[in-house]
Protein backbone atom coordinates (compact mmCIF):
# COMPACT_ATOMS: atom_id res chain seq x y z
CA UNK A 1 0.00 0.00 0.00
CA UNK A 2 1.29 3.48 -0.89
CA UNK A 3 2.42 5.73 1.94
CA UNK A 4 1.03 9.22 2.43
CA UNK A 5 4.29 10.71 1.08
CA UNK A 6 4.04 8.59 -2.09
CA UNK A 7 0.43 9.67 -2.60
CA UNK A 8 1.37 13.35 -2.20
CA UNK A 9 4.26 12.97 -4.65
CA UNK A 10 1.97 11.32 -7.22
CA UNK A 11 -0.57 14.13 -6.79
CA UNK A 12 2.17 16.75 -7.28
CA UNK A 13 3.50 15.12 -10.46
CA UNK A 14 0.01 14.64 -11.92
CA UNK A 15 -0.87 18.26 -11.12
CA UNK A 16 2.05 19.37 -13.31
CA UNK A 17 0.47 17.49 -16.26
CA UNK A 18 -2.92 19.26 -15.98
CA UNK A 19 -3.96 21.01 -19.21
CA UNK A 20 -1.05 19.48 -21.13
CA UNK A 21 -0.94 16.66 -23.67
CA UNK A 22 -0.32 13.28 -22.10
CA UNK A 23 0.18 9.79 -23.46
CA UNK A 24 -1.61 7.01 -21.55
CA UNK A 25 -0.95 3.30 -21.97
CA UNK A 26 -3.74 1.01 -20.78
CA UNK A 27 -3.99 -2.68 -19.92
CA UNK A 28 -4.53 -4.68 -23.08
CA UNK A 29 -2.17 -2.46 -25.07
CA UNK A 30 -4.52 0.43 -25.89
CA UNK A 31 -2.67 3.73 -26.20
CA UNK A 32 -4.39 7.12 -25.89
CA UNK A 33 -3.15 10.68 -26.27
CA UNK A 34 -5.08 13.73 -25.04
CA UNK A 35 -5.20 16.81 -22.83
CA UNK A 36 -5.38 15.91 -19.13
CA UNK A 37 -8.27 17.92 -17.70
CA UNK A 38 -8.75 16.19 -14.35
CA UNK A 39 -7.74 13.20 -12.21
CA UNK A 40 -8.56 11.77 -8.79
CA UNK A 41 -6.94 9.64 -6.09
CA UNK A 42 -7.82 6.46 -8.00
CA UNK A 43 -6.01 7.79 -11.10
CA UNK A 44 -9.28 8.11 -13.01
CA UNK A 45 -8.51 10.57 -15.82
CA UNK A 46 -10.57 13.00 -17.88
CA UNK A 47 -8.91 13.51 -21.27
CA UNK A 48 -10.05 16.12 -23.77
CA UNK A 49 -9.34 15.88 -27.51
CA UNK A 50 -8.40 12.25 -26.92
CA UNK A 51 -7.13 10.05 -29.73
CA UNK A 52 -6.49 6.34 -29.85
CA UNK A 53 -2.93 5.95 -31.13
CA UNK A 54 -2.45 3.08 -33.56
CA UNK A 55 0.35 1.92 -35.86
CA UNK A 56 -1.46 3.24 -38.92
CA UNK A 57 -2.63 6.62 -37.57
CA UNK A 58 -5.12 7.60 -34.92
CA UNK A 59 -8.84 7.63 -34.18
CA UNK A 60 -10.56 10.62 -32.54
CA UNK A 61 -12.37 9.86 -29.27
CA UNK A 62 -13.30 13.37 -28.06
CA UNK A 63 -13.61 13.84 -24.28
CA UNK A 64 -13.28 10.58 -22.37
CA UNK A 65 -13.05 9.14 -18.87
CA UNK A 66 -10.26 6.60 -18.35
CA UNK A 67 -10.67 4.36 -15.32
CA UNK A 68 -7.61 4.39 -13.12
CA UNK A 69 -7.49 0.62 -12.66
CA UNK A 70 -6.77 0.23 -16.39
CA UNK A 71 -3.87 2.73 -16.49
CA UNK A 72 -0.41 1.20 -16.89
CA UNK A 73 1.63 4.36 -17.60
CA UNK A 74 1.24 8.12 -18.09
CA UNK A 75 3.83 10.38 -19.70
CA UNK A 76 4.00 13.80 -21.35
CA UNK A 77 3.09 13.61 -25.06
CA UNK A 78 5.35 15.10 -27.67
Amino acid sequence: MASQAEKLNTFKVMSEYLNTNVYVRLKGGLEIKGVLKSFDQHLNLILDNAEEVMEKGSRSLGTILVRGDSVVAISPAK
